[in-house]
């Protein structure tokens, strides 16, 4: 009923068929929600991404009476994203011991249910530190759901399939971000005619943001269908039925083993060296365009509900854009990696996505550069998150997969935690006119000199073992 993992053999597939003719109908379940629970996970992360300068601007007067200055915006902003991201990696290494524990599908029901909620509650927002702890809260689940939803489709996929399936699931995240764009410009468009002006609950005007946080509680409703149907991954069932122990989600047992542990380490700082890149700089585009967009509208007259309208459309149009071109990439790398392996196609991705991080930073400054150099840099940027989702699954046995994924994955966020925090420093601090740099250029320098990050995970690939042709460890 559940894939045999004595083979693999990925460059069979024009011998063999198309990878998705092996699937059964349980596998392409259990491979619609892991790929929906991702999707909804990425939903909610990009909602945060569009809601966080409007959030700011209006809680921010709560936390330090007065109103806030572009400068502060963006650093209470950046700590905001650095408060999620550590809650993001709390969640992971919690969530990810208990799926080896207790099950892969048992976990996915209680990470998705959490940041649903959570979500929810951030909308109800009235200062700065209360929406900052209902963004940590969130970041329990967020980071929790992604460990074990990889493991749940690594372990159930026909091993041919599986690089394909897991590249697949993280395409399908790119879904998410864009659907969270598309509500943001749907948003924005209804803040502009004006439809959000008579909203008002207990004297507090409702924003589009705080609307976007509501809709991200729709995800709950999955676990509906997780506790119904879905079931435990009979690799998992088998180690834990042999009764081993504390050995399922050890970390001891993790870093006790030379080889095991030589790939935690190194997972790690591949997976910090992508997260920074993308939540400390690529994901701050949106931030970086918004005052050209705000610049652009104020000259035409408009009113402020109209330009904000415009804006948040416009920044939702960014956000499309950065998207599809994620979801190419990361479905081209699960085709590159088949290829040509898992270390030459990381490679590849770090050079590109530095290159063309650095290129939207320090170019982009018209509208219709929005159309090929953000998708550009999602293409490149993205592209490695398909990796690590095909990558991390096959350097842990199965008694610590998601345990080994969630330390790679998520102590990466603590690390990468440190990116926001350090762009917002280097756009207010550093690089500014006080200190002889030309006036809102700001985050453009902060966002060049911060790519070399890319740097840090092509260092540590040749300590990295190459995966592919060989089964899943068990």
């Amino acid at each position: 009923m559940h894939a045999d993992f004595s083979s693999s053999d990925e460059q069979s597939s024009s011998a063999s068929g198309p990878w998705y003719k092996e699937l059964n109908r349980y596998h392409w379940f259990v491979l619609l929600i892991a790929a929906l629970g991702w999707l909804f996970d990425t939903m909610d992360q990009q909602l945060f991404n569009l809601a966080r300068v409007p959030a700011m601007k209006e809680l921010l007067p709560h936390a330090v009476g007065q109103a806030p200055e572009k400068d502060m915006v963006t650093f209470y902003g950046a700590l905001a994203t650095s408060v999620f991201m550590i809650g993001w990696a709390t969640g992971g290494l919690i969530f990810g011991v208990l799926g080896d524990r207790i099950g892969r599908a048992k976990v996915m029901l209680w990470t998705i249910l959490i940041y649903s909620v959570c979500t929810g509650l951030s909308a109800f927002s009235v200062g700065f530190w209360d929406f900052a702890f209902y963004r940590f809260l969130t970041g329990l689940g967020v980071g929790g759901e992604f460990a074990v939803g990889v493991s749940l489709v690594a372990e159930v996929m026909p091993s041919r399939a599986r690089p394909f399936a897991l590249g697949m699931l993280q395409a399908l995240s790119a879904v998410g971000n864009v659907s969270a764009a598309l509500m943001n410009i749907a948003l924005g468009q209804v803040e502009s005619a004006g439809g959000l002006e008579n909203l008002v609950v207990a004297d507090t005007p409702i924003k589009a943001w705080r609307i976007l946080f509501i809709i991200g509680t729709l995800p709950a409703f999955l676990t509906i269908f997780i506790r119904r149907n879905l079931k435990e991954p009979e690799t998992w069932k088998a180690q834990a039925d042999a009764g081993l122990g504390k050995q399922l989600g050890s970390f001891s047992e993790l870093f006790s083993n030379p080889v095991l542990r030589k790939n935690a380490i190194v997972g790690l700082i591949m997976a910090s060296s992508g997260i920074i890149g993308l939540w400390g700089i690529g994901f701050f585009s949106f931030d970086l365009l918004s005052p050209v967009f705000r610049k652009h509208f104020e000259a035409q007259g408009l009113a402020e509900n109209v330009v904000s309208g415009k804006v948040a459309t416009w920044v939702g149009i960014t956000s499309v854009m950065q998207n599809i071109g994620g979801f190419l990439g990361i479905y081209a790398y699960s085709h590159l990696t088949s290829i040509f392996g898992r270390k030459p196609a990381f490679a590849v991705s770090f050079v590109a996505a530095m290159l063309s991080t650095a290129l939207v930073f320090w170019n982009l400054d018209q509208f219709h550069e929005i159309f090929w150099m953000i998708p550009l840099m999602g293409f490149c940027q993205l592209a490695l998150f398909g990796g690590y989702a095909i990558y991390f699954p096959e350097l842990f046995p199965t008694r610590l997969r998601s345990t080994g994924i969630s330390f790679c994955y998520n102590v990466g966020r603590y690390v990468a935690a440190a990116g926001p925090f350090a762009l917002g420093l280097l756009t207010s601090k550093v690089f500014t006119e006080a200190n002889g740099y030309e006036a809102g250029m700001g985050m453009r320098y902060a966002g060049v000199a911060m790519c070399s990050v890319f740097l840090i995970g092509l260092i540590a690939l040749p300590f990295a073992p190459e995966t592919k042709g060989r089964p899943l460890p068990e």
